[in-house]
């Protein structure tokens, strides 16, 4: 062989090693950008179904105490707003995790709010059904906690990653941004004591 040959060669495998390395790169990003997807889907899975929760202890206060009007109104608004609040995960911005942020904290007050009902009417403190949701809405809001804390993982995996090189050229090449990290309040977990 000669030298020509064996440049050319090289060449060629240097730029299918490259090739390989990109390929296998940006595999690598679209997987990790999936698993930051389906992640915050089991964020949004899991403030949905507190809604619900909540909507059913509101109607379950509502039954007992209907001279509570106001906190019964805020708490049914707060529920429908939380109801109402999607976001989709290919366009997760600092502003959207804001205002989800502000409709869980106001739907966490309601519920505050009516739990300080329910204690004043001892009807409600006994009531098997009450105290069964409000330990579902506990356990619910432990739920949100790992879900989030998974979602802050596996946002952090991601922008790491596309922050190191050779990844970092894959991802402007190919348009992968940093993902916005959603770091909620402390104490709005604790909301159902």
């Amino acid at each position: 062989m000669t030298r020509k040959t064996i440049s050319i060669i090289l060449v060629v495998g240097v730029i299918l090693l490259l090739v390989l390395l990109s390929v296998s790169g940006y595999n690598e990003l679209v997987m990790k950008d999936e698993t930051c997807k389906k992640q915050w889907s089991a964020v949004e899975s899991r403030y949905k179904q507190r809604a619900d929760l909540a909507l059913k202890y509101v109607n379950k206060v509502k039954d007992y105490a209907s001279h509570e009007q106001e906190t019964l109104t805020r708490a049914t608004r707060a529920v429908n707003q939380a109801l109402q609040v999607k976001i989709s995960p290919n366009n997760i911005t600092q502003t959207s995790i804001n205002e989800l942020q502000i409709v869980q904290n106001n739907l966490s007050l309601a519920l505050q709010q009516l739990n300080t009902v329910s204690e004043r009417h001892s009807e409600l403190k006994t009531n098997n059904d009450l105290l069964v949701l409000q330990s579902q809405l506990k356990d619910m809001e432990n739920q949100i906690a790992v879900e989030r804390q998974c979602y802050a993982d596996v946002t952090g995996d991601f922008n790491v990653s596309i922050s190191r090189f050779p990844a970092n050229v894959i991802a402007n090449l190919f348009g992968f941004e940093r993902k916005t990290v959603f770091d909620v309040e402390k104490g709005i977990e604790n909301i159902s004591k």
